[in-house]
């Protein structure tokens, strides 16, 4: 189970964020992106050491400030029945988006792209034929 799964699955669910520097965020997940940077609605901050309060309609975190997320044992549930289904269609989380094995993906080879550059004047393959009578 990754993380950015598990993270996904958890939108639009309430949870708890701990910062490195001790404060609390409580809310529910709007979203997250792959650095792990989270959007939060409905939001009550509690300071690092517990006596200050405050009720956020909506806050951002940056992932690398992030200590740990406390997520409701339902979304685990969920995220375990997707990978169920997901082996049933012969499929893994990571294979999803992902071009299969050995393709290209848009390169051409040594040296990258189609863009031609260093190539010189466009000319066949070992200057021309004189059998083809060129």
């Amino acid at each position: 189970m990754l993380p950015l799964s598990l993270l996904k699955t958890a939108q639009n669910h309430p949870m708890l964020v701990e910062l490195k520097n001790g404060e609390t965020y409580n809310g529910h997940l709007v979203t997250c992106d792959s650095w792990m940077n989270i959007n939060l609605r409905e939001v009550i901050c509690t300071s690092k050491d517990g006596d200050r309060f405050w009720r956020l309609p909506e806050c951002y975190i940056r992932g690398s400030m992030i200590k740990y997320l406390r997520i409701p044992d339902e979304i685990f549930d969920m995220v375990k029945e997707d990978i169920v289904v997901n082996k049933a269609r012969g499929r893994t989380d990571n294979q999803k988006n992902r071009a299969p094995r050995g393709a290209r993906q848009g390169f051409s080879g040594r040296g990258g792209g189609s863009n031609n550059r260093g190539t010189g004047p466009q000319q066949q393959r070992g200057g021309p034929n004189k059998f083809r009578g060129k």
